[in-house]
């Protein structure tokens, strides 16, 4: 049995003043008064300052510490993005795979499923963004991966998944009766990268999409006459937001957090290989992408994924945005977690996973523990 005291914690909902989290073999067994752990064998007492929180969970991860999944879709990648994040607090991901040939994301799916059964940490299911988007709002996507799906698409992602997969697709692009059956295959499908309307969308919402992915980005916005995916996704679902204040205008973040609140509305990183690693440019399907002034971006300038943590993220939304603090944190941790179906992530709750942050006064990630071992190399200030 190991315990962690912290004279603050968040535990996936508020905060709670003198903790002590009691954990063994990496899930949580008890969060009680520190008289009560008295006799346990390893007690870590944290700084007056820090706030122990859950491990980050992101829904969408494309790269990190050097590595594009696109360009390896491998075990390995896998688990170097994956320790990569965890160093930056993110403990839980789900890889993303950007539009690609029928090849690599098989390749892809083999990878996950094979991440899976050898239990690389932080690998808790799968993101496909794309192939099936409107050419129109592809944003860095390849042009000539851009399709819609056929009968053996749809079979290789219905085939069944032992862990959660969302789907990133345009709801114009995609027939209804093949959204609804990617739904009832257990399938978690967002729009993103449409160019649909209202009505389009909420059509496509009422066959079982559920979500938005990265907010305002790469979709047909709110106007006076033509609320757009971007006025689907307040009314209706959850939706992933990138908080760097370069994809999002801060004041458009805080009213989609006034609408969505922090239940519904929470943090992606979008990462890219730059994350967690020293590189300043990387490969996308043969196009350089290079990293200036924290931004990624494509020759012609067009915004490629991001170079932010969820870390960042955070800070971003209290210090950029004016988000409480409460819930930017769950923004981070139990809202991605609900939204992708993990019941043991993104909370200090007993049952749960043993995944923690301890954050400093100013947000900066200090220590991550993940499935209840501290990481070596944690990467802070970023």
């Amino acid at each position: 049995m190991k315990v962690i005291y912290a004279g603050r914690v968040f535990d996936g909902s508020g905060f709670r003043s003198e903790q002590a989290v009691v954990f063994e073999r990496g899930v949580i067994s008890g969060l009680v008064d520190i008289a009560e752990v008295a006799s346990a064998h390893e007690i870590q007492r944290l700084a007056p300052d820090a706030l122990l929180v859950p491990g980050f969970v992101d829904l969408q991860v494309n790269g990190g510490g050097g590595r594009m999944f696109n360009a390896d879709p491998s075990v390995a990648t896998l688990g170097m993005i994956a320790d990569a994040h965890a160093r930056l607090g993110t403990t839980t991901i789900l890889p993303t795979l950007i539009s690609s040939d029928r090849a690599t994301r098989s390749a892809a799916i083999a990878a996950v499923r094979a991440a899976w059964e050898r239990d690389v940490p932080g690998i808790a299911g799968l993101h496909l963004e794309g192939p099936f988007l409107a050419p129109a709002r592809r944003g860095i996507h390849p042009a000539e991966a851009i399709c819609r799906p056929d009968g053996n698409d749809i079979a290789e992602l219905t085939a069944g998944f032992a862990r959660p997969v969302l789907v990133t697709l345009a709801p114009e692009v995609v027939a209804h009766d093949d959204i609804k059956e990617l739904v009832q295959a257990g399938i978690r499908v967002f729009a993103g990268h449409s160019d649909a309307s209202f009505e389009q969308a909420g059509l496509g919402f009422d066959a079982g999409i559920v979500g938005a992915t990265h907010l305002f980005n790469a979709m047909t916005q709110l106007t006076a006459r033509a609320p757009g995916v971007v006025g689907a996704a307040l009314a209706r679902g959850v939706a992933g937001i990138i908080v760097d204040l370069l994809h999002v205008h801060p004041a458009s973040v805080a009213l989609a957090f006034a609408q969505m609140g922090a239940d519904r509305l929470f943090l992606v990183s979008d990462a890219m290989a730059t994350v967690g690693s020293d590189i300043d440019g990387f490969m996308l399907a043969g196009r350089a992408i290079t990293l200036a002034g924290g931004k990624l971006t494509g020759a012609d300038g067009t915004l490629a994924g991001a170079h932010l943590s969820m870390a960042e993220a955070i800070r971003q939304c209290v210090a950029g945005v004016g988000i409480p603090l409460v819930a930017a944190l769950r923004m981070a941790t139990r809202t991605p977690a609900d939204a992708a179906g993990l019941a043991d992530r993104g909370r200090i709750e007993v049952g749960a996973r043993a995944d923690f942050v301890e954050l400093d006064a100013n947000l900066t990630v200090r220590a991550v523990w993940r499935d209840g071992e501290v990481l070596p190399g944690v990467r802070s200030p970023e």
